[in-house]
């Protein structure tokens, strides 16, 4: 029983310790634990504990994508089992620690690993959840017939073909069950002439296929992307579409009307600067060439054009300033000055934002902004810091508990590593900004914000688009400004003015600012070395350097601190050792000698002077993509015409190592030519079957008939004998 003093009064409370340090003491016994019956542990030794929540779900999706197999049945137990035990683990702390037998720090930390335990599994399982929400039918085989289907998407592919998606397809003579919820098209010769309307119901007659896998083994899987994008079959149409049913619903008039303004836009402004323009407001990217695509990624701009945080953040914070002096403004005046000029402001800001994100179309990267930009703004509505580790790690929980394939992409990465070295540089920047001249301040901050994000971002970039832009920081500093100080706020102002039809005028300015974009673009693109072609690392690098950061930034403690704190202490140790062995594996990784295409299109032979593909025409993708893995910057014609490989355009052959022959016979007759050249110590590659059983094969084949279930083929030589690696093999199919 508690005992209080005689005259009533309640005694102080102890003060708490500060974070990282556990419980407040009491009277501690020479067993850690304290001489009464227990101490509660101290909130703040649990107020850092946030970033870790969204790095822990994280974790758990990350082994439910690395699982070589999907998991269902027992495997879901043995989730729900380990989830359970850490929740049960930690839950048995406390009485343990109240009876004495561990000290109540101990405790704590072991709660916090029970509960990092049950976290992981919630990743996994919610992964799982998710895999089976957006589960549909894939196409299994080759289809050409009618297609009918409602437009739910229109864009442009990389080779400047306009692309519909559809949605509630009907293939002729296969069932409901077995037909694909989305499918995606290319319109090619006469298709592109007239488009249909969004949400307008077509029939045209088209070749689809299954979403494609990767192009060798260990590369990027577009049948994950299209999974969680419902999408179960792609391909081409050269035909004109038939318009069936015209939209109904509100939710086309909307998009209708988004894509009237977008055509507005375009057409006001005109040429590629129109289209910049209508893609920053309407997320409508159909009318950017390739041509322009490129020069934005070789002089670093290429998110510029992609609707992100950058544009998010913009466009709120443009009008949060706004309403805010228009706040102060109205209380120096004597109005309204008991109002929180902040508050009001932050609303009209979240206003604008989810504006902006239905005017945008709501892509999965403009969600992201906003989710980002939405929790901040809360956290000032909150009377919470709005910039902090705290707000973005409840930005990314918030992602990740809604979409949580999002943490494979670049765009995930690259904004949650570009906000955190913001995050982590600010409070040195505003040790020293008091040092620097007011009229250079805004300079300094744009170069040391432009360098800190290029540095962050410039790893995950190298990883996932196999180069590296030597000029960015010079790209960032000329256009960004303008982007922010012109294109944005203009943007704002046409959208306000545009029921008024004034909107020209600031239309004007925007298109004054998208051209100087493209202009700088291009003049960086054409600088000698403004890209350096970079080799894919292995599938480990990535996870490695991901998780070695995020443990430097959550264990870091200055150096006083650091070294009387034995947690955090070995908690940076373990991140420096797996940012330096990612670095280490990333510079010894060495790329396949033999490369074999998933339908036998292609062959590509590493030599001294690079990849050497068999053929300078047919598999132009999967050339491209074997390249740039390789950072090699050649095309496809310079690396065909390189030494290696002998013989006629459709029967080649050259020497591999260990007296290992490689021959590829493409076109018609290949299948009956293969096999007659099937013979000990080679390798035949042919685009047709060649009917070959498996006991009557001499050779390692791989024929049509193989190369469909095998998928892309890498192969190396050890000690002179092959070593096969399939896609079939080291990827695991959706579904």
């Amino acid at each position: 029983m508690t005992v209080f003093p005689g005259n009533g009064t309640v005694p102080a409370a102890q003060p708490v310790s500060p974070p990282g340090q556990g419980f407040a003491p009491a009277r501690m016994n020479g067993k850690g634990h304290t001489g009464s019956r227990r101490s509660g542990p101290a909130l703040a030794s649990r107020a850092g504990l946030l970033p870790w929540l969204p790095c822990c779900l994280a974790t758990g999706i990350g082994i439910w994508f690395a699982l070589p197999f999907a998991p269902a049945g027992r495997s879901w137990l043995l989730v729900a089992i380990v989830a359970a035990s850490g929740l049960i683990f930690r839950h048995l702390m406390i009485p343990l620690a109240a009876k004495g037998r561990i000290g109540w720090r101990q405790a704590e930390t072991l709660r916090n690993c029970g509960f990092a335990i049950a976290l992981v599994a919630a990743g996994v399982g919610l992964m799982g959840i998710r895999s089976a929400h957006v589960a549909a039918p894939v196409l299994g085989w080759r289809y050409y017939g009618p297609v009918e289907g409602m437009v739910v998407q229109i864009d442009r592919s990389a080779r400047d073909r306009i692309r519909l998606t559809l949605d509630q397809v009907v293939l002729q003579d296969i069932s409901k069950e077995r037909t694909p919820r989305q499918v995606r098209l290319s319109l090619m010769d006469q298709a592109a002439v007239t488009l249909p309307a969004l949400g307008e119901r077509i029939r045209l007659t088209g070749h689809l296929g299954p979403p494609p896998g990767p192009a060798s083994p260990h590369g990027f899987d577009f049948r994950w992307n299209a999974w969680f994008s419902g999408l179960g079959a792609v391909g081409y149409t050269r035909l004109p579409s038939v318009n069936l049913a015209p939209p109904e619903g509100g939710k086309w008039r909307m998009h209708r009307l988004r894509m009237a303004i977008s055509a507005q836009i375009q057409q006001q402004i005109g040429g590629q600067e129109g289209a910049v323009a209508a893609a920053l407001m309407t997320g409508d990217r159909s009318g950017i060439l390739e041509a322009t695509n490129q020069i934005m990624r070789g002089s670093n701009l290429y998110h510029i054009i992609s609707i992100s945080g950058l544009h998010m953040g913009m466009l709120a914070g443009f009008v949060y300033a706004a309403f805010r002096y228009a706040m102060v403004g109205l209380q120096a005046a004597g109005t309204g000055r008991s109002l929180p000029a902040h508050k009001i402001a932050a609303i009209f800001a979240l206003l604008a934002a989810a504006t902006y994100l239905w005017l945008s179309g709501g892509g999965v990267a403009t969600e992201r902004a906003f989710i980002m930009v939405a929790v901040m703004l809360g956290a000032i509505l909150a009377d919470r810091r709005a910039i902090s580790l705290r707000t973005v790690a409840l930005a990314a929980t918030v992602i990740l508990l809604l979409r949580p394939e999002a943490l494979t992409s670049p765009g995930f990465q690259m904004s949650f590593a570009a906000t955190v070295a913001l995050i982590l540089i600010y409070g040195l920047w505003t040790r020293i900004a008091c040092y620097i001249p007011l009229w250079l301040r805004p300079f300094a901050m744009l170069v040391t914000s432009s360098l800190v994000a290029g540095m962050a971002t410039a790893p995950i970039a190298a990883a996932h688009f196999n180069q590296m832009t030597h000029y960015g920081l010079l790209a960032n500093l000329l256009v960004v400004p303008v982007m922010g100080t012109l294109v944005m706020p203009a943007g704002v102002i046409a959208g306000l003015l545009a029921p008024f039809g004034l909107a020209g005028p600031a239309l004007w300015i925007m298109g004054l600012g998208t051209e100087w974009m493209l202009f700088m673009a291009e003049w960086i693109a054409g600088l000698d070395g403004a890209v350096t072609a970079i080799i894919q690392p292995a599938p480990q690098v990535l996870p490695l350097l991901g998780a070695g950061a995020v443990l430097l930034v959550l264990c870091w403690r200055p150096w006083n601190a650091l070294r009387h704190i034995a947690a955090p202490l070995l908690g940076c140790v373990i991140g420096i050792t797996m940012v330096a062995a990612a670095g280490i594996l990333w510079v010894r990784t060495e790329r396949p000698m033999l490369l074999i295409a998933s339908q036998g299109e292609a062959a590509g032979l590493m030599t001294p002077a690079g990849r050497a593909l068999s053929k300078s025409a047919g598999g132009s993708f999967t050339a491209r993509i074997w390249l740039r893995q390789d950072g090699d910057i050649a095309t496809q014609e310079e690396s065909a015409k390189r030494p290696g490989w002998s013989g006629d355009r459709k029967q080649r052959y050259a020497m591999l190592p260990g007296g290992w022959e490689v021959r590829h016979f493409t076109g018609k007759g290949s299948g009956a030519q293969a096999a007659a050249a099937c013979l000990p110590m080679r390798i035949v590659i042919a685009t047709e079957r060649t009917g070959l059983k498996k006991r009557d094969q001499q050779c390692l084949l791989f024929d049509h008939y193989a190369l469909r279930y095998s998928g892309s083929v890498a192969i190396d030589f050890k000690a002179g004998n092959p070593v096969v690696q399939t896609v079939s093999a080291v990827h695991r199919s959706p579904g």
